[in-house]
């Protein structure tokens, strides 16, 4: 016999509800969100059956939880919030809310909806290693912009040549100078010589010259800040190059590693093997799509978990479509930028996005459009286990006989 479990999750305690094939309450209970709380909710559910007879309905689809129910050999199937949220009316008119009560409304709509939702399927170890590279390579990312934004406001507000005087603020070369140069006054006896000096022993390889570099910086506005003002300043650059420039290091470091990992996967393979790919934004696809082939039985549900798949709301004579936001957006921003960046090399994709560019849409969505058409492609690939080849793919082959015609 099947049970049906509903486990509403929370960074404390979770709430936890077993239902029987014949939506009967078996039992109901919380636990604790540590080793013993884990160790007891395993226990419970299995005095009350096998593992596999018993289907686990969560609203997150990854977490510490996730990963002991799937290994214990639960099938856990995750149900959207929103989902939960718009199944609520069902059970209740006042619209309440509490755990228990979640906790009992997902394990009736898996008990009742079961057959529209996909089970989880575990992740190997060397995509979880790569997820979480990918994952923190981009959180780092994110953090380097925002102290490169807060560098050059600073600089702006005082000694704004120093900001202009590199094209990025946060490179090797940039925060060099900014830490030999903090603030104007340190600056005042930098001259051509003086600079070229400089440059050599940082390996600077740019194509400006030191005479085109100091006409950068003496072209910039000149500061209106007084000393006090300026060596606080002074000081305060030099604190946030301390930490960028580690920062940067880092990256430097963790992007090696992610190149390293993803070369090492066959589907990482595969992935790369598509125009303008690259390692990093490779990488950060198959984090995200993992390597199981059968995840997605059709392109439409890899597109509609992307994100790339517009939305169509009709009714009666009204008829609209907007963009889909319940998706992955990680896995949405990874192959919006592969997509971007294939129209620059593969003559199809630079055809699809200007067609659609040309029917009026603006970028973002005439990338989305590139993105969705390329979803057709990766699927295919993905299901038979090959990598892309521009031969095999009709459209392209079309595109380029008319190209040497």
């Amino acid at each position: 016999m099947n049970y049906y479990v509903g486990l509403d999750w929370a960074s404390q305690a979770h709430a936890v509800c077993v239902l029987d094939a014949r939506g009967a309450l078996v039992v109901q209970f919380e636990v604790r969100h540590t080793a013993e709380g884990l160790k007891k909710l395993l226990a419970r559910l299995a005095r009350i059956a096998p593992a596999q007879q018993l289907s686990v309905a969560i609203e997150r689809p990854s977490g510490l939880v996730v990963d002991t129910l799937i290994e214990a050999g639960h099938p856990v199937v995750p149900i959207h919030p929103n989902q939960l949220k718009a199944c609520r009316s069902r059970y209740r008119a006042a619209g309440g809310k509490s755990d228990p009560g979640d906790a009992y409304i997902l394990a009736d709509v898996l008990r009742t909806d079961g057959h529209r939702f996909t089970p989880l399927r575990p992740l190997s170890d060397e995509i979880r290693a790569l997820r979480a590279l990918v994952r923190c390579r981009d959180e780092l990312v994110a953090e380097r912009v925002a102290l490169a934004n807060q560098l050059r406001a600073l600089l702006e507000s005082f000694w704004p040549g120093a900001a202009a005087v590199f094209a990025d603020v946060d490179s090797p070369i940039a925060l060099a100078f900014l830490e030999q140069y903090p603030t104007p006054a340190r600056a005042r006896s930098l001259g051509p010589k003086r600079l070229a000096a400089f440059l050599a022993k940082n390996a600077y390889s740019g194509r400006r010259t030191p005479g085109e570099l100091l006409e950068r910086l003496r072209a910039a506005p000149t500061g209106l800040a007084g000393p006090l003002e300026q060596q606080a300043k002074g000081d305060a650059v030099l604190d946030l190059v301390s930490v960028l420039s580690r920062l940067v290091q880092r990256l430097r470091r963790l992007t090696s590693a992610v190149e390293d990992a993803v070369a090492e996967l066959p589907t990482g393979r595969l992935v790369m093997s598509f125009p303008r790919a690259g390692k990093v934004n490779a990488a950060q696809i198959v984090a995200e799509l993992g390597d199981d082939p059968k995840r997605f039985s059709t392109e439409q549900q890899l597109a509609a978990e992307a994100g790339v798949a517009p939305v169509t709301h009709a009714s009666g004579k009204s008829r609209g479509v907007t963009c889909r936001r319940a998706c992955n957006k990680r896995l949405r921003c990874a192959l919006t930028t592969w997509a971007n960046n294939s129209r620059r090399a593969c003559p199809w994709a630079h055809g699809v996005y200007s067609r659609a560019r040309d029917r009026g849409c603006d970028h973002p969505h005439a990338t989305r459009i590139l993105a969705r058409a390329w979803t057709r492609v990766l699927w295919r690939c993905l299901h038979d286990a090959r990598p892309y080849d521009p031969a095999r793919h009709g459209a392209a082959k079309t595109i380029q006989r008319l190209q040497a015609a």
